[in-house]
């Protein structure tokens, strides 16, 4: 008797798992499907793209975002994914964590502007031996192991500036300079390129350099602390993006445009317009999308293993009221965004 127990239990513990297998089985082929990749998720399954960081000075900047439309546009047509990271305003300290932080991320490339501080050449050995190369912009760090620069050459640009005072004036000048942060390596060599320049004029009087933070209301408060130290100034140099037009509204306000001179930096459109207006009379073009375009070109060279020259120079000029309107080519280096 207890072996005929035994056997039904058996035999009902069976039927069991037999059930259970038969539903399992016929519940996958119901209701399990393969899904459908498209051709573009196909293409990056075989092909990873890389992954680019451009960490600029400051992220809400006018100028900047120049620079990294150049990069964005750059990075779409060479199938790159690109992140735009970096410090709301300009900070040292910030600027260096998050070149750490995208390090120790493991990205393919850097593109940075370069930073006077110890601690920034030690990171960018850092992401050297990491197998990451870093290609700064718009500032230099020579110094450094960065595999290459890609901007403006900032001594000349500042040389130019100087060239274009000494021939749009005539008789003695006297002269200020609103440079965006006087420990700004880029900064320094636009003043140190003006100074050169005008060096064997002795009608030309450097009477003041003045910082304005690189912010509109900090051009706007040193060209105020300026016209009143030296009532007697005839020529403004802005070398950031902002001191033109900062200065602009200054001289605008105290109705002097017929006797001050401004050369500024940059073709942002408010400069433009003091420029048209007769405000400006010339300002220092650099071309930030250009920039930004081949800095991410250079680093897709450099991550298929190729030299290059560490100094990758873009475009300067100085442009005056007869050289406008600027077509868009044009404001772009010559590049179709």
């Amino acid at each position: 008797m207890r072996y005929i127990k035994l056997s039904l239990y058996i035999m009902t513990f069976s039927l069991f798992l037999l059930t259970g297998a038969l539903t399992l089985y016929y519940g996958k082929e119901t209701f399990h499907f393969e899904p459908e990749e498209s051709p573009e998720a196909e293409a990056a399954t075989t092909e990873q793209k890389l992954h680019f960081v451009l960490i600029p000075e400051e992220l809400d900047n006018d100028y900047w975002h120049l620079v990294e439309q150049g990069a964005r546009d750059a990075a779409k047509f060479h199938n790159v994914y690109l992140e735009y990271l970096g410090p709301k305003q300009a900070n040292n300290d910030e600027h260096l964590k998050t070149i750490d932080m995208v390090i120790a991320g493991l990205v393919d490339g850097v593109i940075t502007q370069g930073v006077a501080d110890p601690e920034f050449n030690t990171l960018i050995t850092k992401a050297k031996e990491k197998l990451i190369p870093i290609v700064t912009i718009d500032t230099d760090a020579p110094e450094s192991d960065r595999a290459a620069y890609v901007g403006t050459d900032n001594y000349y640009s500042g040389f130019l500036a100087g060239k274009a005072l000494l021939n749009d004036t005539k008789g003695e000048q006297k002269v200020a300079i609103i440079t965006g942060r006087h420990e700004a390596p880029h900064q320094k060599l636009r003043v140190q390129g003006f100074k050169d320049a005008v060096a064997t004029e002795k009608r030309i009087e450097i009477v003041a350099v003045e910082e304005s933070n690189i912010t509109e209301i900090g051009a706007v408060e040193a060209a105020h602390q300026v016209l009143q130290q030296h009532p007697k100034l005839t020529a403004f140099y802005g070398t950031s993006a902002l001191d033109g037009i900062g200065i602009a509204k200054v001289v605008k306000s105290q109705k002097a445009e017929d006797d001050l001179y401004i050369i500024g930096f940059d073709i942002l459109p408010e400069t433009l317009q003091y420029i048209e207006e007769g405000t400006i009379e010339a300002t220092v073009v650099q071309f930030p999308y250009q920039m930004g375009y081949e800095a991410v070109e250079k680093l897709i060279l450099l991550n298929k293993g190729e030299k290059l020259e560490p100094l990758q120079h873009t475009d300067t000029k100085v442009i005056h009221k007869d050289d406008l309107p600027i077509s868009p080519a044009a404001m772009n280096g010559g590049m179709q965004p």
